[in-house]
């Protein structure tokens, strides 16, 4: 038998010889220290975007208009509810103030413009769809310096972090239509290919 060291030898300790762990053959220096195979190959987890402004006023707007959708409450009385909720000051105020007045105040408007692209009447909607989508429809037609596609994708993330699982993907079809007609112009042009992920 020869004296070198086996896999066989260190299987008392669990550990492969020259592994981190596994004791060093005297008179050969310690194997450095390597990371995990899985540190090199697992991407460092993201830190989270901190919201905008905009995106925590549409949030609250989307909280609001359910509140309204199920109480009909007074927008003076949903807005004091609203106010109070953690994070409201980080909010754009004037951007919630005209989503949640704007949209209470032409609802009408808004379900009849959604009413031509979905598939069951307005008040069979759920409540957070419903809000969302309203959001969106009030955003392309009333906040112009806003592109109808970001305007629909914050209404598809709104309904993504609230609704039902996969009510984004019926708020995406239903705006995406509706952009004809709200923003006949803008929703005409060509979309631009999409550039390959690396």
């Amino acid at each position: 038998m020869t004296d070198t060291p086996s896999i066989v030898d260190d299987a008392d300790n669990g550990t492969a010889p020259g592994s981190p762990g596994s004791p060093a053959s005297p008179g050969s220096p310690a194997a450095p220290a390597t990371p995990a195979l899985a540190d090199a190959t697992t991407p460092a987890p993201r830190k989270p975007q901190a919201k905008s402004g905009r995106r925590r006023a549409r949030e609250f707007a989307l909280q609001g208009l359910y509140q309204w959708l199920l109480s009909r409450a007074s927008v003076d009385d949903i807005v004091a509810n609203v106010r109070e909720l953690d994070d409201f000051g980080k909010c754009d105020r004037a951007h919630f103030d005209a989503l949640l007045n704007g949209s209470i105040e032409q609802a009408e408007t808004l379900d009849a413009a959604l009413a031509r692209h979905i598939d069951r009447p307005v008040k069979h909607l759920s409540p957070v769809e419903h809000a969302v989508l309203m959001i969106g429809a009030y955003e392309m037609t009333h906040c112009l310096d806003i592109p109808y596609r970001v305007a629909i994708n914050e209404a598809v993330e709104l309904a993504k972090a609230f609704g039902g699982t996969d009510g984004h993907k019926y708020v995406n079809g239903v705006l995406d239509k509706a952009a004809a007609d709200l923003r006949p112009d803008e929703a005409s042009q060509p979309r631009a290919p999409r550039k390959p992920r690396l």
